[in-house]
């Protein structure tokens, strides 16, 4: 806090009020020439000033596999798709989105990690405008939060890649400790696209890393690139020699993360818009369908598992094992049976849960006991030879076969 605000708080307890320091004079902030190479301006609050670097895009412009300007062609999609979707821009305009990324001096949270930079990226017209809020000095952070909000009140969702978890929850801490002398933060909705990147790549990818996937997945390739765990180290560098040249790849690192999440956004909504597509792979397109199953999109979820049934890929039963279950959902017992039993007949392996349930078709809709029961001893072999290599045993489950084989068998015999 500035030696400006805590006389502040005290006014009402002096008799004559103390004489303010005067704001630092733009003449006086080091190595401003470089600074301005960097296109970084000083913003001036009370007695301190931060950095604020801002570089502007044309929409045109390719950032990996797509142009900034293809995000309103996956805002219009969502839009038009009735789609109920936790990534789904549906009544919101390309000014709403923050994307947003910081840079701080741990790479775990607590009151003790102190965010150095504050960085975001937003569509502006026929530009993409990346704006960098720089920390020059650890006492300056009301200043950096007074930079800060006062561009953010036009937004109204952040997208970051892991920023419920950390940013944003970084943003509020080192907040609460300056409170009273800033404005309040925005109630701000949030994409958090690391969310969607897992249930798309995790068994694909070797790790959800923001790097990797723009290596893998985005066709973003950085080149001299500083690696995310060297930025504290290069910050404290900074309050050394105050030159920004030490800090210049720090900058550079965050702008490419700000933007990669644009590119990142864009590629999202196109697998998720387009999943039945050739062009979105099997292993994404069942993620895909399993994501809307979750969400109660079924009719999604169908033509993405039809998909991948109608194939010969790996995925092919595991998806018509899914479409059984819709179709049990939607009570058409027929067409699950069906698709289950024909996969039976090809010798595919089925799950002990799929001939239970199977067999409660045929016993409770279909009143055919014989198969049920058929159905029951088959998921009775697959759930003992599970227990044989996992070597444990469960007398509830073992009760509860026991019981269901009885009674299909006494409903037989009378």
């Amino acid at each position: 806090m500035s030696l400006k605000d805590k006389l502040n708080r005290f006014k009402g307890h002096l008799t004559k009020e103390a004489p303010l320091p005067s704001p630092v004079p733009q003449t006086d902030i080091p190595y401003q020439e470089k600074w301005a190479i960097l296109q970084a301006k000083p913003f001036v609050w009370n007695d301190d000033y931060v950095m604020v670097r801002e570089v502007r895009y044309p929409l045109t412009q390719r950032h990996g596999a797509y142009r900034f300007a293809q995000l309103f062609d996956v805002m219009r999609a969502w839009e038009q798709s009735g789609i109920s979707h936790p990534l789904s821009t549906a009544q919101r305009t390309a000014a709403d989105l923050l994307f947003f990324d910081t840079e701080t001096t741990g790479l775990h949270g607590g009151a003790g990690n102190t965010i150095f930079l504050l960085g975001h990226s937003r569509l502006d017209g026929d530009s993409v405008v990346v704006r960098q809020h720089f920390l020059a000095a650890p006492h300056a952070e009301i200043t950096l939060y007074q930079s800060f909000l006062s561009e953010v009140t036009s937004s109204t969702h952040l997208v970051t890649f892991n920023g419920k978890a950390f940013d944003w929850p970084q943003v509020k801490t080192r907040h609460t400790l300056i409170r009273d002398s800033v404005p309040k933060l925005p109630p701000l909705g949030h994409y958090d696209l690391l969310h969607g990147a897992r249930r798309l790549w995790k068994h694909d990818l070797e790790s959800c890393r923001l790097s990797l996937i723009e290596r893998e997945k985005l066709g973003v390739l950085r080149k001299n690139d500083v690696p995310g765990y060297m930025a504290p180290i290069l910050y404290f560098d900074y309050l050394q020699n105050r030159d920004p040249e030490t800090i210049q790849g720090v900058l550079h690192h965050n702008e490419l993360d700000v933007l990669s999440l644009i590119t990142l956004y864009i590629h999202l909504s196109k697998l998720l818009l387009t999943h039945e597509k050739e062009a979105v792979s099997c292993e994404e397109g069942f993620e895909i369908a399993r994501w809307y199953e979750a969400l109660g999109e079924d009719e999604m979820a169908y033509r993405g598992y039809l998909r991948i049934a109608e194939s010969r890929h790996v995925l092919s039963a595991k998806a018509k094992i899914a479409l059984g279950l819709l179709h049990k959902k939607r009570k058409q017992w027929e067409q699950a049976l069906a698709i289950w039993e024909a996969l039976i007949r090809e010798s595919a392996y089925i799950p002990e849960e799929i001939y239970i349930e199977a067999a409660k078709i045929y016993e409770h809709q279909l009143k055919d006991y014989e198969k049920a029961l058929h159905y029951t001893r088959r998921a009775f072999e697959e759930w003992k030879k599970k227990r044989t290599i996992l070597r444990r045993t469960s007398k509830a489950e073992m009760s509860a076969y026991q019981k269901r084989l009885e009674r299909l068998e006494k409903r037989i015999t009378t």
